[in-house]
């Protein structure tokens, strides 16, 4: 049996497959872009390559994220929360609290102790905390996202941020620098001021250990210092913490396929004509 996750973002595109043994088959990631239907297809297709396995291999798919619902191939669709929830507590049977930080919201997600959402609060109003303030920083500064990190590391003296805007950060950055601020000091400042944001999100869900930090942004690995070092604690980061929100929409999908759901592709046991039967991306 296997199943798939797709999580289609605002800023990436991920798909998960997992075997009968919840094993993870593959991991894709595509950039979302204007069309999200092409991205799903995108990333499940890419997956799918990874994986050595074709559409009518998977029995049952499951959508989330903000564009679960323009999955055509999808057999459901489930909350980015619920499936992040899912993905974070298989990875880290003890999580009690997922901090969730994408490309332009941020969530902050308290669990059970059988990964049932119990509170969850997010930042829907603007882009502050989240991966859009570091690309903002990123632009003002000429640099890759990818650099981001490696830069702020080196700060010995981190700049205070008080702008919270997405959209005036990049007047601050601009002034400190002006003033003759070292680039990893203002950057440095960049990722305490994001800490902060996520913190008082955290806050309103409460702060129960352990903490999985989970989402694009999971991957810098500035962020997770500065994290970390407000919080005193060590914060669960997977490699694959990108990904986890795909992974926990396959997990739905496994439920429901050995509860013996059955989705648009219903696996290539009956041979060709299963085939002609099975999924179609187009």
């Amino acid at each position: 049996m296997l199943v798939a996750g797709v999580d289609v973002g605002s800023t990436g595109t991920k798909a998960a497959l997992l075997d009968e043994n919840k094993k993870v088959r593959a991991l894709a990631l595509v950039d979302t872009g204007a069309n999200v239907v092409r991205a799903a297809e995108r990333a499940f297709r890419e997956a799918l390559k990874i994986a050595g396995l074709e559409e009518w291999d998977v029995a049952y798919t499951v959508g989330t994220g903000y564009g679960r619902y323009r999955v055509p191939f999808g057999d459901t669709q489930i909350t980015e929360i619920s499936c992040h929830a899912k993905g974070a507590c298989f990875l880290f049977p003890q999580t009690h609290t997922i901090l969730d930080m994408g490309g332009q919201d941020t969530k902050a997600i308290r669990v059970s102790e059988t990964a049932e959402v119990k509170d969850f609060s997010m930042n829907d109003k603007c882009a502050a905390g989240t991966g859009r303030f570091l690309t903002a920083a990123a632009q003002v500064l000429n640099l890759g996202l990818d650099d981001l990190a490696s830069i702020a590391s080196e700060s010995k003296k981190p700049m205070k941020i008080s702008n919270v805007c997405t959209v005036f950060v990049e007047q601050e950055i601009m002034m400190h620098l002006a003033k003759g601020c070292a680039v990893e000091d203002v950057l440095a400042g960049v990722h305490s001021a994001i800490a902060g944001r996520s913190i008082a999100l955290l806050r309103r869900v409460g702060l129960d250990p352990e903490i999985t930090f989970t989402g694009g942004v999971a991957r810098n690995r500035a962020m997770v210092a500065a994290l970390e070092e407000r919080l005193k604690v060590k914060l669960n980061v997977a490699p694959e913490s990108q990904h986890i929100g795909a992974i926990g929409a396959a997990l739905f999908a496994w439920e429901r396929a050995a509860h013996g759901e059955v989705g648009k592709g219903r696996g290539n046991s009956n041979g060709s004509a299963e085939k002609d039967q099975g999924r179609s991306l187009t």
